[in-house]
């Protein structure tokens, strides 16, 4: 019998049974949303832009303690190391866009509205979940703060451009139809703005007075493990008002979910699996090789959801593609979560280091 992972075996039970967890709340989400009445209006009433308001407390609640855990002091060596930078740029921003947009067409070809969806959701890089994925993963929690950072600037400053790139210019050029879309500047800004600068400042602050007032010692044994947990509850929370709100037009449209969820488990596969070899080949170490492949591979469909909804309507098929993002990457990437951590040991020359540490 093999044995267990080492990193594996020091999870908390919260940890440990993660996927039954979430798979859990995906089931729970789909059955209030498909039962309760009215549901869907009340989790709608209040917005932040085109975000429920509670699936955004829940984002926030979810980002706060890992946020709490990063190192800011330590933000200038990341900052040095140029391999991580550039080859996250050019995943992030040339790779993963381009790869989605082939798989998009490849996929569905005879489906416009989704295959716009798709591609939205290409460009839209992730900036909360996968802090989670990588904490982890026993990920380097101070790259992933600056790459996610960083990710966060070009969102604001790129997203627009990219858009109007991969859904007119570059169709144009291979001879394909190509679809107009107007992205709100101010919708991207308040999502970065909202979902990463609120929960980043306040952990950044609590970091801060926190060891002012009592050392770091104290704040990483004693304060650090009672909110540790609470990052978890938020994702949980999160992916069941998420599943609630969608859970209707999941159900009565099983067959326009699978052909999106197709091309979305191999961007998810593929992109993972290229940042981790890329990492290696370029003797990153394991962190923040897990690093980079997280960042790659997660999408920030807050995001993608808000833009489609605020471009083409909600009940719009480029909108469902969005809803369909969540449904496919939280199983797979949880998934590559124990994908890492079983590569770490084997693969890797570092497997005891401490860039990143099991959660709670």
């Amino acid at each position: 019998m093999p044995q267990q992972d080492p990193v594996v075996a020091k999870l908390s039970t919260l940890d440990r049974f993660l996927p039954v967890w979430i798979l859990a709340a995906m089931a729970l989400g789909l059955i209030l949303g498909n039962t309760v009445p009215n549901l869907n209006s009340a989790l709608e009433a209040v917005k932040i832009g085109e975000v429920s308001l509670p699936i955004a407390l829940g984002l926030l609640v979810m980002m706060y303690p890992v946020l709490a855990k990063v190192r800011y002091d330590k933000a200038h060596e990341v900052l040095s190391d140029t391999k991580l930078m550039v080859m996250s740029l050019v995943i992030n921003w040339v790779i993963a866009p381009a790869f989605m947009f082939a798989l998009a067409w490849i996929f569905l070809p005879d489906l416009p509205e989704y295959r716009t969806g798709l591609i939205i959701v290409g460009l839209a890089r992730c900036i909360a979940m996968v802090m989670i994925w990588n904490d982890l993963a026993c990920g380097d929690r101070e790259s992933a703060a600056v790459l996610v950072f960083i990710n966060s600037v070009f969102q604001v400053l790129a997203f627009g451009l990219l858009g109007w790139f991969y859904l007119q210019v570059l169709p144009s050029w291979l001879g394909l139809p190509t679809t107009s879309a107007d992205f709100s500047f101010w919708a991207v800004t308040l999502s970065v703005l909202v979902f990463l600068g609120i929960p980043l400042v306040a952990g950044f602050l609590t970091r801060l007075l926190g060891e002012r007032a009592k050392g770091r010692a104290w704040y990483e044994n004693t304060l650090l493990p009672a909110i540790g947990p609470w990052a978890l509850y938020g994702l949980l929370f999160t992916i069941t008002l998420l599943f609630a709100l969608q859970g209707k037009t999941i159900l009565d449209r099983p067959l326009d979910v699978a052909r999106i969820a197709v091309p979305l488990f191999v961007y998810f596969i593929v992109v993972f699996t290229a940042g981790m070899l890329i990492g290696r080949w370029l003797k990153l170490g394991y962190a923040k090789t897990t690093t980079l492949a997280f960042t790659a591979a997660g999408n920030n469909f807050e995001l993608a959801i808000a833009v489609a909804i605020g471009t083409f309507g909600v009940t719009s098929g480029q909108a469902l593609a969005g809803v369909v993002g969540p449904l496919i990457e939280v199983p797979v990437l949880v998934a590559l979560v124990y994908a890492a951590l079983w590569a770490r040991t084997r693969y890797f020359s570092d497997p005891e280091t401490t860039a990143g540490k099991a959660t709670s």
